[in-house]
């Protein structure tokens, strides 16, 4: 497992581990759900729905889209893949998540959820 460091906006970088070994494309999806839709207050299917959805959802999406590029390892394309979306979408979701976290309670959400995508993750040791 590898460990780098992630800065942005001014932010002090923070240390993670990246999580590119989940054991499948389904387990990713179901953790981002179990983490991602309570948080948001949408139901989990809202996430992979193929319309943009309300404001609420559309944000959830892309929080959830941010946490498996960032957090899943995921490139664009792969994470557009899971989401059924282009990798430019996502590429946008990650700006909008980013520019999101200039807001700390926001922020702490993205960190708590990110903690809990890696307590999903199967050990590697």
């Amino acid at each position: 497992m590898s460990v780098s460091a992630h800065a942005s906006h001014g932010r002090l970088a923070r240390p993670f581990i990246a999580l590119r070994h989940f054991p499948n494309d389904q387990h990713l999806r179901r953790l981002l759900e179990q983490a991602v839709a309570p948080a948001f207050d949408v139901g989990r299917s809202e996430l992979w729905t193929d319309t943009r959805g309300g404001p609420v959802a559309a944000l959830a999406r892309q929080a959830a889209m941010y946490l498996a590029h960032v957090r899943g390892g995921l490139s664009y394309t792969e994470t557009g893949r899971l989401f059924a979306r282009d990798r430019t979408t996502v590429a946008h979701a990650c700006c909008v998540i980013e520019d999101r976290r200039d807001n700390a309670v926001f922020d702490r959400t993205i960190d708590l959820l990110e903690g809990a995508l890696s307590m999903g993750q199967p050990a590697q040791w």
